[in-house]
């Protein structure tokens, strides 16, 4: 059976830290990538750049993106995941502290699969993450290869 596994993508430490430890909360307890800018983020998925050599990554089952990143912006990461047939179906949950009413409306329109904004209420995002985990990882059936 293969390992279903989360790639978070998430520029600040501290959230960073926030949502490792609500996942840990749930007892989750898939592997967890970290990507800290857009750019780690698409060269992880598709292999390139430090992710180039070497026995290509395994497809996230998920992808937890924050918009506001460094280098390229979740709106972009997800933009170019929508656009390849290899990750284009992979569920991607935009995870933001984001109240912008437009950041929502594009990243749906960008084929968002979820879009929860970070709560300021640590105990709240515990909740919110292991519902996140629960969905995604336990109950979603992913579309077949």
């Amino acid at each position: 059976m293969i390992e279903k596994s989360i790639l978070l993508v998430e520029d600040n430490p501290d959230d960073e830290l926030l949502t490792l430890n609500a996942l840990e909360a749930n007892h989750i307890g898939n592997k967890v990538v970290v990507a800290r800018d857009g750019a780690e983020a698409l060269d992880y998925l598709f292999a390139t750049g430090a992710y180039a050599e070497g026995e290509p990554p395994a497809i996230p089952s998920v992808v937890l993106l924050d918009l506001n990143l460094p280098k390229i912006d979740g709106l972009e990461v997800l933009r170019k995941i929508r656009s390849d047939k290899r990750v284009g179906l992979l569920p991607v949950v935009i995870l933001t502290s984001s109240v912008e009413e437009e950041d929502r409306l594009r990243g749906y329109r960008l084929g968002a699969n979820s879009y929860v904004r970070k709560p300021v209420d640590f105990d709240e995002f515990i909740r919110a993450t292991g519902q996140l985990g629960l969905y995604w990882l336990l109950l979603n059936e992913p579309p077949p290869d």
